[in-house]
């Protein structure tokens, strides 16, 4: 296991990611994930952190301000970090089938605009897919609706990018948020601040 990238940003913002080079045997990944989310709060704040988690799920450091947030596949751990605003981000193998996101969690306007070629199609579900997760985990709300209460403006697909989107809060609310995305090593990293 080891540090795989890190991005430490003019705002104060870090993002950090920890791959996991050693295969995962039956019953220890949940304690793998652990160590290597605290292998990268040690590196990001330079001493070890004492991490939490709300009731909702959502983690946060018991002795330090910053807002976190973490995401995991089998080979890499998220670490997404800014002193003052809310983040989110989520990171998912591109070799995951998507198909099941399409029902469930698009809008029809965003199924519009998913290309009509296998592989791209994949790719766009997965972005979109990837960034309503960070949207979810950034504004930490119960009960999202992601067809209803999360969209994704259409935007062209590379190996990095920006996005931007809406949530839609049931109590009238309106957020715009700004997304950034990248591909690595066939995974697609999406993150956002609030």
């Amino acid at each position: 296991m080891g540090l795989y990238y890190i991005e430490k940003n003019a705002d104060r913002s870090v993002l950090a990611i920890w791959e996991q080079q050693d295969p995962v045997l039956r019953g220890e990944k949940r304690a793998r994930e652990q160590r290597s989310v605290h292998s990268l709060l040690r590196i990001v704040f330079g001493a070890d952190q004492v991490l939490n988690h709300r009731p909702n799920g959502q983690p946060f450091l018991m002795d330090n301000p910053a807002h976190i947030s973490i995401a995991h596949t089998n080979r890499f751990t998220a670490l997404l970090t800014h002193p003052q605003k809310r983040a989110g981000v989520d990171i998912e193998s591109l070799n995951r089938n998507f198909s099941a996101v399409e029902q469930r969690a698009l809008s029809d306007r965003e199924i519009g605009f998913l290309g009509p070629d296998s592989v791209l199609r994949s790719l766009q579900l997965g972005i979109l897919w990837s960034a309503k997760e960070a949207i979810f985990k950034c504004l930490s709300r119960e009960g999202v609706d992601f067809s209803r209460q999360i969209q994704v403006e259409p935007f062209v697909s590379d190996k990095s990018g920006n996005l931007n989107a809406h949530f839609y809060g049931k109590d009238g609310c309106e957020i715009a948020l700004f997304l950034k995305y990248r591909i690595i090593d066939n995974h697609i990293l999406v993150y956002v601040f609030v």
